[in-house]
Protein backbone atom coordinates (compact mmCIF):
# COMPACT_ATOMS: atom_id res chain seq x y z
CA UNK A 1 0.00 0.00 0.00
CA UNK A 2 1.16 3.39 -0.74
CA UNK A 3 2.96 5.72 2.76
CA UNK A 4 4.37 8.92 3.37
CA UNK A 5 7.77 9.00 3.02
CA UNK A 6 9.16 11.32 6.09
CA UNK A 7 12.57 13.10 6.27
CA UNK A 8 15.03 12.52 9.27
CA UNK A 9 14.10 16.37 10.00
CA UNK A 10 10.41 15.40 10.10
CA UNK A 11 10.89 12.46 11.70
CA UNK A 12 12.49 14.37 14.80
CA UNK A 13 9.61 16.74 14.52
CA UNK A 14 6.77 13.77 14.69
CA UNK A 15 9.15 12.19 17.83
CA UNK A 16 9.60 15.98 19.97
CA UNK A 17 5.46 15.96 19.43
CA UNK A 18 4.65 12.51 20.91
CA UNK A 19 7.74 13.35 23.69
CA UNK A 20 5.02 16.11 24.88
CA UNK A 21 2.00 13.63 25.34
CA UNK A 22 3.87 10.73 26.79
CA UNK A 23 6.32 9.84 29.86
CA UNK A 24 9.56 9.96 29.55
CA UNK A 25 11.31 6.83 27.82
CA UNK A 26 7.79 5.47 26.53
CA UNK A 27 8.37 5.67 23.38
CA UNK A 28 11.72 3.80 23.42
CA UNK A 29 9.69 1.04 25.33
CA UNK A 30 7.58 1.23 22.45
CA UNK A 31 9.64 0.64 19.85
CA UNK A 32 11.47 -1.93 22.34
CA UNK A 33 8.33 -4.02 22.40
CA UNK A 34 7.43 -3.56 18.86
CA UNK A 35 11.00 -4.48 17.68
CA UNK A 36 11.11 -7.73 19.80
CA UNK A 37 7.91 -8.50 18.67
CA UNK A 38 8.93 -8.26 14.92
CA UNK A 39 11.66 -10.65 16.34
CA UNK A 40 9.89 -13.13 17.67
CA UNK A 41 8.16 -13.48 14.50
CA UNK A 42 11.05 -13.89 12.28
CA UNK A 43 12.41 -16.43 14.66
CA UNK A 44 9.56 -18.44 14.50
CA UNK A 45 10.87 -22.51 15.23
CA UNK A 46 14.07 -21.20 15.97
CA UNK A 47 13.26 -19.53 19.43
CA UNK A 48 15.86 -21.77 20.83
CA UNK A 49 18.99 -20.61 19.27
CA UNK A 50 20.04 -17.53 20.71
CA UNK A 51 19.88 -13.57 19.34
CA UNK A 52 22.43 -11.33 19.07
CA UNK A 53 21.58 -7.55 19.97
CA UNK A 54 24.00 -4.61 18.65
CA UNK A 55 23.17 -1.95 20.77
CA UNK A 56 25.56 1.50 19.85
CA UNK A 57 25.68 4.29 21.67
CA UNK A 58 22.46 6.37 20.84
CA UNK A 59 18.81 5.88 21.12
CA UNK A 60 18.81 3.58 18.59
CA UNK A 61 21.13 1.15 21.07
CA UNK A 62 18.34 2.20 23.37
CA UNK A 63 15.63 0.77 21.42
CA UNK A 64 17.90 -2.51 20.58
CA UNK A 65 18.76 -2.57 24.69
CA UNK A 66 14.64 -2.41 25.26
CA UNK A 67 13.88 -5.28 22.67
CA UNK A 68 16.85 -7.22 24.67
CA UNK A 69 14.78 -6.97 27.67
CA UNK A 70 11.39 -7.67 26.10
CA UNK A 71 13.34 -10.92 24.37
CA UNK A 72 14.72 -12.57 27.40
CA UNK A 73 11.26 -11.67 29.11
CA UNK A 74 9.79 -13.69 26.39
CA UNK A 75 12.09 -16.67 27.28
CA UNK A 76 14.36 -16.22 24.10
CA UNK A 77 18.00 -16.06 24.72
CA UNK A 78 18.94 -12.55 23.90
CA UNK A 79 23.25 -11.72 23.81
CA UNK A 80 23.93 -8.34 24.10
CA UNK A 81 27.28 -6.56 22.18
CA UNK A 82 27.21 -3.20 23.68
CA UNK A 83 29.28 -0.08 21.98
CA UNK A 84 27.86 2.72 24.24
CA UNK A 85 30.75 4.99 22.96
CA UNK A 86 32.49 8.03 25.19
CA UNK A 87 29.23 10.24 25.33
CA UNK A 88 26.51 9.98 28.04
CA UNK A 89 23.60 8.37 27.56
CA UNK A 90 20.36 9.88 27.13
CA UNK A 91 18.02 9.15 30.33
CA UNK A 92 15.82 6.84 28.50
CA UNK A 93 18.58 4.88 26.96
CA UNK A 94 20.51 4.30 30.27
CA UNK A 95 17.06 3.50 31.98
CA UNK A 96 16.66 0.91 28.79
CA UNK A 97 20.46 -0.24 29.52
CA UNK A 98 19.18 -0.62 33.76
CA UNK A 99 16.25 -2.75 32.11
CA UNK A 100 18.68 -4.98 30.32
CA UNK A 101 21.31 -5.82 33.09
CA UNK A 102 18.56 -6.34 35.56
CA UNK A 103 17.24 -9.25 33.67
CA UNK A 104 18.54 -12.18 32.32
CA UNK A 105 20.03 -10.74 29.00
CA UNK A 106 23.51 -12.26 28.30
CA UNK A 107 26.45 -9.93 27.62
CA UNK A 108 29.42 -10.25 25.24
CA UNK A 109 32.42 -7.95 24.10
CA UNK A 110 33.44 -9.20 20.70
CA UNK A 111 31.84 -11.42 18.66
CA UNK A 112 32.35 -15.49 19.78
CA UNK A 113 34.37 -16.85 15.56
CA UNK A 114 31.72 -19.59 15.43
CA UNK A 115 28.76 -18.34 17.09
CA UNK A 116 25.34 -19.81 15.59
CA UNK A 117 22.56 -17.06 15.70
CA UNK A 118 18.64 -17.51 15.46
CA UNK A 119 18.65 -13.91 14.59
CA UNK A 120 20.89 -10.69 14.89
CA UNK A 121 19.26 -7.23 15.62
CA UNK A 122 21.10 -4.21 14.18
CA UNK A 123 20.41 -1.16 16.96
CA UNK A 124 24.37 0.39 16.27
CA UNK A 125 23.05 3.70 14.39
CA UNK A 126 19.68 5.03 13.76
CA UNK A 127 18.85 7.97 11.68
CA UNK A 128 20.84 10.86 13.19
CA UNK A 129 24.07 9.01 11.80
CA UNK A 130 25.91 12.23 9.89
CA UNK A 131 29.03 9.80 9.63
CA UNK A 132 30.48 7.23 7.68
CA UNK A 133 30.94 4.10 9.98
CA UNK A 134 34.70 3.33 11.12
CA UNK A 135 36.94 1.78 13.81
CA UNK A 136 35.38 -0.96 15.30
CA UNK A 137 31.46 -0.08 14.25
CA UNK A 138 32.96 -0.57 10.79
CA UNK A 139 34.76 -3.82 11.83
CA UNK A 140 31.16 -5.24 13.33
CA UNK A 141 29.22 -4.33 10.25
CA UNK A 142 31.81 -5.84 7.92
CA UNK A 143 31.76 -9.22 10.03
CA UNK A 144 27.74 -9.51 9.71
CA UNK A 145 28.83 -10.40 6.61
CA UNK A 146 29.32 -13.47 7.56
CA UNK A 147 25.96 -13.96 9.25
CA UNK A 148 24.19 -16.48 8.29
CA UNK A 149 20.56 -15.56 9.75
CA UNK A 150 18.13 -12.95 9.36
CA UNK A 151 19.21 -9.33 10.13
CA UNK A 152 16.59 -7.41 11.80
CA UNK A 153 17.29 -3.40 11.63
CA UNK A 154 16.45 -1.31 14.41
CA UNK A 155 14.61 2.35 12.22
CA UNK A 156 17.42 2.14 9.68
CA UNK A 157 20.37 -0.42 9.15
CA UNK A 158 23.45 1.06 10.49
CA UNK A 159 25.62 2.96 7.66
CA UNK A 160 22.32 4.06 5.55
CA UNK A 161 21.33 7.52 4.97
CA UNK A 162 17.60 7.37 5.84
CA UNK A 163 16.62 10.47 3.80
CA UNK A 164 18.95 9.87 0.76
CA UNK A 165 19.44 5.50 0.26
CA UNK A 166 22.92 6.28 -0.27
CA UNK A 167 25.63 4.41 2.39
CA UNK A 168 26.86 7.15 3.97
CA UNK A 169 30.80 7.80 2.90
CA UNK A 170 32.92 7.72 -0.33
CA UNK A 171 33.72 4.03 1.06
CA UNK A 172 31.39 3.63 3.77
CA UNK A 173 29.66 0.53 5.05
CA UNK A 174 26.45 -0.12 6.28
CA UNK A 175 23.99 -3.63 7.54
CA UNK A 176 22.79 -5.41 4.65
CA UNK A 177 19.52 -6.32 6.73
CA UNK A 178 17.26 -8.94 5.87
CA UNK A 179 13.99 -7.01 7.24
CA UNK A 180 13.61 -3.42 9.22
CA UNK A 181 11.22 -1.80 11.52
CA UNK A 182 11.19 1.53 11.11
CA UNK A 183 9.45 3.97 14.20
CA UNK A 184 7.21 6.98 13.14
CA UNK A 185 6.81 6.92 9.84
CA UNK A 186 8.54 5.12 6.83
CA UNK A 187 11.56 6.35 5.40
CA UNK A 188 12.58 7.55 1.22
CA UNK A 189 16.17 6.14 2.05
CA UNK A 190 14.85 2.74 2.49
CA UNK A 191 13.74 2.59 -0.56
CA UNK A 192 15.77 4.08 -3.28
CA UNK A 193 19.31 4.00 -4.22
CA UNK A 194 21.75 1.37 -2.19
CA UNK A 195 18.72 1.13 0.33
CA UNK A 196 16.69 -1.42 -1.15
CA UNK A 197 19.65 -3.95 -1.03
CA UNK A 198 20.19 -2.59 2.54
CA UNK A 199 17.04 -2.50 4.85
CA UNK A 200 15.14 -5.43 3.08
CA UNK A 201 11.77 -5.90 3.89
CA UNK A 202 10.29 -2.99 5.32
CA UNK A 203 7.69 -2.48 8.32
CA UNK A 204 6.60 0.74 9.63
CA UNK A 205 5.39 1.08 13.36
CA UNK A 206 3.78 4.15 14.56
CA UNK A 207 4.72 3.69 18.03
CA UNK A 208 1.12 4.20 19.22
CA UNK A 209 1.52 8.10 17.98
CA UNK A 210 -1.78 9.54 16.53
CA UNK A 211 -1.91 10.27 12.77
CA UNK A 212 -2.86 13.67 13.31
CA UNK A 213 0.52 15.00 14.74
CA UNK A 214 1.92 13.90 11.40
CA UNK A 215 2.92 16.90 9.12
CA UNK A 216 1.92 16.53 4.99
CA UNK A 217 5.14 14.93 3.54
CA UNK A 218 5.51 15.39 -0.18
CA UNK A 219 6.85 11.43 -1.01
CA UNK A 220 4.93 8.28 -0.84
CA UNK A 221 5.94 5.08 -2.09
CA UNK A 222 4.29 4.40 -5.15
CA UNK A 223 0.59 2.09 -5.48
CA UNK A 224 -2.35 1.19 -7.55
CA UNK A 225 -4.04 3.59 -5.91
CA UNK A 226 -2.73 6.39 -7.31
CA UNK A 227 -3.26 5.89 -10.64
CA UNK A 228 -6.61 3.36 -10.30
CA UNK A 229 -9.14 5.83 -11.52
CA UNK A 230 -7.34 5.61 -14.76
CA UNK A 231 -7.86 1.75 -15.20
CA UNK A 232 -10.88 1.70 -17.25
CA UNK A 233 -12.38 -1.80 -18.52
CA UNK A 234 -12.94 -0.99 -22.45
CA UNK A 235 -16.46 -0.38 -23.93
CA UNK A 236 -17.32 -3.03 -26.62
CA UNK A 237 -17.99 -0.31 -28.84
CA UNK A 238 -15.15 0.95 -28.93
CA UNK A 239 -11.84 0.92 -32.15
CA UNK A 240 -8.76 1.21 -32.11
CA UNK A 241 -8.96 5.33 -32.63
CA UNK A 242 -10.49 4.98 -29.33
CA UNK A 243 -7.06 4.24 -27.84
CA UNK A 244 -4.67 6.46 -29.47
CA UNK A 245 -2.01 7.07 -31.57
CA UNK A 246 1.75 6.53 -30.21
CA UNK A 247 4.85 7.07 -32.56
CA UNK A 248 8.41 6.32 -31.55
CA UNK A 249 10.62 8.86 -33.32
CA UNK A 250 14.46 7.51 -33.28
CA UNK A 251 16.08 4.55 -34.89
CA UNK A 252 19.66 5.98 -36.61
CA UNK A 253 21.20 4.02 -38.68
CA UNK A 254 22.66 1.15 -36.74
CA UNK A 255 20.51 1.48 -33.64
CA UNK A 256 17.16 0.25 -34.99
CA UNK A 257 16.35 -1.75 -32.00
CA UNK A 258 15.58 0.71 -29.47
CA UNK A 259 12.68 2.41 -30.92
CA UNK A 260 11.81 -1.07 -31.78
CA UNK A 261 11.38 -1.93 -28.00
CA UNK A 262 9.77 1.02 -27.34
CA UNK A 263 6.71 0.55 -29.95
CA UNK A 264 6.21 -3.20 -28.56
CA UNK A 265 5.67 -1.87 -25.03
CA UNK A 266 3.97 0.67 -26.14
CA UNK A 267 1.52 -1.84 -28.36
CA UNK A 268 1.39 -4.28 -25.48
CA UNK A 269 0.12 -1.76 -23.04
CA UNK A 270 -2.91 -0.07 -25.16
CA UNK A 271 -2.07 1.69 -27.45
CA UNK A 272 -4.70 1.68 -30.81
CA UNK A 273 -2.04 2.30 -32.99
CA UNK A 274 1.84 2.23 -32.98
CA UNK A 275 4.57 3.64 -35.47
CA UNK A 276 8.03 4.01 -35.62
CA UNK A 277 9.15 7.12 -37.38
CA UNK A 278 12.88 6.31 -38.35
CA UNK A 279 15.63 8.34 -38.67
CA UNK A 280 17.87 5.96 -40.54
CA UNK A 281 15.98 3.29 -43.28
CA UNK A 282 12.93 1.60 -41.85
CA UNK A 283 12.75 -2.02 -42.00
CA UNK A 284 9.71 -2.98 -43.99
CA UNK A 285 8.29 -4.49 -40.89
CA UNK A 286 8.58 -5.70 -37.36
CA UNK A 287 8.55 -9.53 -37.76
CA UNK A 288 7.58 -10.46 -34.05
CA UNK A 289 5.14 -7.50 -34.35
CA UNK A 290 3.98 -6.77 -37.75
CA UNK A 291 1.46 -4.80 -35.93
CA UNK A 292 4.17 -1.89 -35.44
CA UNK A 293 3.72 0.60 -38.70
CA UNK A 294 7.52 1.88 -40.11
CA UNK A 295 8.06 5.47 -41.23
CA UNK A 296 10.54 8.04 -42.47
CA UNK A 297 10.92 10.58 -39.10
CA UNK A 298 11.26 13.19 -41.89
CA UNK A 299 8.01 13.56 -43.03
CA UNK A 300 6.32 12.14 -40.59
CA UNK A 301 3.28 13.80 -39.31
CA UNK A 302 2.83 13.78 -35.16
CA UNK A 303 -0.39 16.14 -35.16
CA UNK A 304 -2.93 14.14 -33.20
CA UNK A 305 -0.51 11.46 -32.07
CA UNK A 306 1.58 10.55 -28.82
CA UNK A 307 5.47 10.67 -29.24
CA UNK A 308 7.99 8.43 -27.49
CA UNK A 309 11.23 10.50 -29.11
CA UNK A 310 14.95 9.03 -28.31
CA UNK A 311 15.27 5.46 -28.37
CA UNK A 312 18.69 4.96 -30.72
CA UNK A 313 17.70 8.82 -32.31
CA UNK A 314 21.42 10.21 -32.35
CA UNK A 315 22.63 13.17 -32.26
CA UNK A 316 22.58 14.16 -35.82
CA UNK A 317 21.33 17.71 -36.77
CA UNK A 318 18.30 15.54 -38.26
CA UNK A 319 18.26 14.56 -34.60
CA UNK A 320 17.85 17.80 -33.43
CA UNK A 321 15.82 19.03 -36.13
CA UNK A 322 13.08 16.59 -35.20
CA UNK A 323 13.23 17.40 -31.31
CA UNK A 324 12.84 20.87 -31.72
CA UNK A 325 10.13 19.77 -33.74
CA UNK A 326 8.37 17.79 -31.25
CA UNK A 327 9.04 20.30 -28.28
CA UNK A 328 7.37 22.61 -30.30
CA UNK A 329 4.15 20.48 -30.99
CA UNK A 330 1.14 19.98 -28.75
CA UNK A 331 1.37 16.68 -28.76
CA UNK A 332 2.43 14.32 -25.48
CA UNK A 333 5.59 13.88 -25.05
CA UNK A 334 7.83 10.99 -23.51
CA UNK A 335 11.44 11.95 -23.56
CA UNK A 336 13.87 9.07 -22.92
CA UNK A 337 17.35 8.22 -24.12
CA UNK A 338 19.61 10.74 -26.96
CA UNK A 339 16.39 13.14 -26.36
CA UNK A 340 17.35 13.85 -23.01
CA UNK A 341 21.33 13.91 -23.94
CA UNK A 342 20.51 16.36 -26.68
CA UNK A 343 18.18 18.82 -24.56
CA UNK A 344 21.21 18.53 -22.04
CA UNK A 345 23.58 19.85 -24.16
CA UNK A 346 21.11 22.65 -25.56
CA UNK A 347 20.04 25.86 -23.83
CA UNK A 348 17.43 26.31 -26.63
CA UNK A 349 15.99 23.10 -26.29
CA UNK A 350 15.71 23.39 -22.53
CA UNK A 351 13.74 26.32 -23.28
CA UNK A 352 11.42 24.85 -25.45
CA UNK A 353 10.68 22.09 -23.12
CA UNK A 354 10.12 24.39 -20.20
CA UNK A 355 7.62 25.99 -22.14
CA UNK A 356 5.65 23.47 -23.12
CA UNK A 357 2.01 23.30 -22.36
CA UNK A 358 1.16 20.03 -23.50
CA UNK A 359 2.10 16.77 -21.07
CA UNK A 360 5.86 15.98 -21.46
CA UNK A 361 7.06 12.57 -19.27
CA UNK A 362 11.25 12.56 -19.15
CA UNK A 363 12.59 9.52 -18.30
CA UNK A 364 16.32 9.45 -17.40
CA UNK A 365 19.20 7.12 -15.97
CA UNK A 366 20.77 8.60 -13.55
CA UNK A 367 23.92 9.66 -15.97
CA UNK A 368 21.42 10.81 -18.52
CA UNK A 369 19.35 13.39 -15.77
CA UNK A 370 23.12 14.12 -14.45
CA UNK A 371 23.42 15.84 -18.26
CA UNK A 372 20.56 17.72 -17.99
CA UNK A 373 21.40 19.07 -14.39
CA UNK A 374 25.24 19.80 -15.34
CA UNK A 375 26.77 17.52 -12.66
CA UNK A 376 28.00 14.05 -12.18
CA UNK A 377 26.17 10.82 -12.03
CA UNK A 378 27.46 10.37 -8.58
CA UNK A 379 25.98 13.38 -7.60
CA UNK A 380 22.65 12.60 -8.63
CA UNK A 381 22.70 9.02 -6.73
CA UNK A 382 23.51 11.02 -3.60
CA UNK A 383 20.39 12.11 -3.36
CA UNK A 384 17.77 10.84 -5.91
CA UNK A 385 14.81 12.41 -4.93
CA UNK A 386 16.05 15.65 -5.12
CA UNK A 387 18.20 15.24 -8.17
CA UNK A 388 14.17 14.00 -9.31
CA UNK A 389 12.51 17.31 -8.01
CA UNK A 390 15.31 19.61 -9.84
CA UNK A 391 14.59 18.09 -13.00
CA UNK A 392 10.82 18.75 -12.75
CA UNK A 393 11.00 21.73 -11.70
CA UNK A 394 13.56 23.03 -14.57
CA UNK A 395 11.79 21.23 -17.25
CA UNK A 396 8.26 21.56 -16.15
CA UNK A 397 7.01 18.15 -16.83
CA UNK A 398 7.08 15.01 -15.14
CA UNK A 399 10.58 12.58 -14.68
CA UNK A 400 10.86 9.55 -13.73
CA UNK A 401 14.59 8.86 -12.32
CA UNK A 402 15.00 5.30 -13.31
CA UNK A 403 17.27 3.24 -11.21
CA UNK A 404 16.49 1.21 -7.70
CA UNK A 405 13.45 2.87 -6.18
CA UNK A 406 12.89 4.79 -9.10
CA UNK A 407 11.94 8.16 -8.37
CA UNK A 408 8.36 10.15 -10.02
CA UNK A 409 8.86 13.50 -9.48
CA UNK A 410 6.53 16.33 -10.52
CA UNK A 411 7.30 19.93 -10.52
CA UNK A 412 5.53 21.07 -7.47
CA UNK A 413 7.89 19.27 -5.38
CA UNK A 414 5.42 16.05 -5.13
CA UNK A 415 7.26 12.81 -5.37
CA UNK A 416 6.65 8.86 -5.50
CA UNK A 417 9.22 5.76 -5.01
CA UNK A 418 8.17 3.38 -7.37
CA UNK A 419 8.47 -0.04 -4.97
CA UNK A 420 8.21 -2.93 -7.87
CA UNK A 421 11.11 -3.97 -10.12
CA UNK A 422 13.95 -5.41 -9.32
CA UNK A 423 17.45 -6.33 -11.37
CA UNK A 424 16.33 -8.18 -14.12
CA UNK A 425 15.62 -4.73 -15.51
CA UNK A 426 18.83 -3.62 -15.51
CA UNK A 427 19.66 -4.83 -18.91
CA UNK A 428 19.57 -2.87 -22.01
CA UNK A 429 16.35 -1.71 -23.56
CA UNK A 430 14.44 -2.21 -20.39
CA UNK A 431 14.36 1.79 -20.38
CA UNK A 432 13.17 1.70 -24.11
CA UNK A 433 9.99 -0.26 -23.40
CA UNK A 434 8.99 1.62 -20.36
CA UNK A 435 9.38 4.68 -22.02
CA UNK A 436 6.96 2.98 -25.14
CA UNK A 437 4.77 2.50 -22.13
CA UNK A 438 4.63 5.48 -20.93
CA UNK A 439 3.23 6.71 -23.94
CA UNK A 440 0.61 4.00 -24.60
CA UNK A 441 -1.13 5.64 -21.57
CA UNK A 442 -0.76 9.01 -22.72
CA UNK A 443 -1.91 8.09 -25.94
CA UNK A 444 -5.21 6.45 -23.65
CA UNK A 445 -6.19 9.71 -22.17
CA UNK A 446 -4.33 9.03 -18.87
CA UNK A 447 -2.36 12.04 -17.36
CA UNK A 448 1.18 12.52 -17.17
CA UNK A 449 1.80 11.99 -13.62
CA UNK A 450 -0.53 9.27 -13.22
CA UNK A 451 0.96 7.70 -16.39
CA UNK A 452 4.33 7.76 -15.16
CA UNK A 453 3.81 6.55 -12.22
CA UNK A 454 1.38 3.97 -13.43
CA UNK A 455 4.06 3.00 -16.36
CA UNK A 456 6.77 2.83 -13.66
CA UNK A 457 5.23 0.54 -11.47
CA UNK A 458 3.38 -2.06 -14.63
CA UNK A 459 7.02 -2.00 -16.09
CA UNK A 460 8.29 -3.46 -12.64
CA UNK A 461 5.53 -5.67 -11.66
CA UNK A 462 6.21 -7.22 -15.11
CA UNK A 463 9.81 -7.97 -13.77
CA UNK A 464 9.03 -9.08 -10.56
CA UNK A 465 6.19 -11.27 -12.07
CA UNK A 466 8.55 -12.83 -14.70
CA UNK A 467 11.43 -13.80 -12.40
CA UNK A 468 8.56 -15.54 -9.84
CA UNK A 469 7.79 -17.58 -12.70
CA UNK A 470 11.64 -18.65 -13.06
CA UNK A 471 12.63 -16.15 -16.10
CA UNK A 472 15.20 -14.09 -14.72
CA UNK A 473 16.86 -11.86 -12.93
CA UNK A 474 19.88 -13.13 -14.79
CA UNK A 475 19.30 -13.37 -18.90
CA UNK A 476 16.13 -11.89 -18.27
CA UNK A 477 15.94 -9.44 -21.90
CA UNK A 478 13.89 -6.39 -22.69
CA UNK A 479 11.90 -7.94 -25.20
CA UNK A 480 10.59 -10.37 -22.72
CA UNK A 481 9.17 -7.53 -20.60
CA UNK A 482 5.84 -6.10 -23.09
CA UNK A 483 3.75 -9.57 -23.08
CA UNK A 484 3.93 -9.44 -19.14
CA UNK A 485 3.56 -5.41 -18.75
CA UNK A 486 -0.09 -6.42 -20.79
CA UNK A 487 -0.47 -9.38 -18.13
CA UNK A 488 -0.27 -7.01 -15.51
CA UNK A 489 -2.38 -4.19 -17.09
CA UNK A 490 -5.14 -6.49 -17.50
CA UNK A 491 -5.42 -7.64 -13.82
CA UNK A 492 -4.79 -4.80 -12.37
CA UNK A 493 -8.24 -3.54 -14.74
CA UNK A 494 -10.05 -6.46 -13.58
CA UNK A 495 -9.73 -6.01 -10.00
CA UNK A 496 -10.31 -2.55 -10.14
CA UNK A 497 -13.82 -2.99 -12.12
CA UNK A 498 -14.68 -5.62 -9.28
CA UNK A 499 -14.46 -3.29 -7.00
Amino acid sequence: MEQRLYTVAQTRAIEQAAYTNLPAGELMQRAGRAAAGFALELLGDSRALPVLVLAGPGNNGGDALEAAANLADAGVDATVLHLPGRADASTATAAAYERARSGSVGWIDMLPPDAQWGLVIDGLFGIGLARPLDGEYRDLVESLKAVRCPILALDVPSGLDADTGEVIGPDGVAVCATHTITFLGNKPGLHTADGRDHAGQVRVDMLGVDDAMLPRAPASTGHVALFASHLAPRRHNSHKGSFGDVAVVGGAHGMAGAPVLAARGALFAGAGRVFVAALGSPPGYDSVQPEIMFRQADDFDFFGRTLVIGPGMGDSAGAIRLLAKALDSDSPLVLDADALNLIGASPDLQSRLAQRAAPSILTPHPLEGARLLGMTAAVVQADRLEAAREMALRSNATVILKGSGSVVARPDGEVVINPTGNAALATAGSGDVLAGICGALLAQGWPAWEAAIGGAWMHGAAADELVQDGVGPIGLTAGELPAAVRKVLNRLVREHAAH
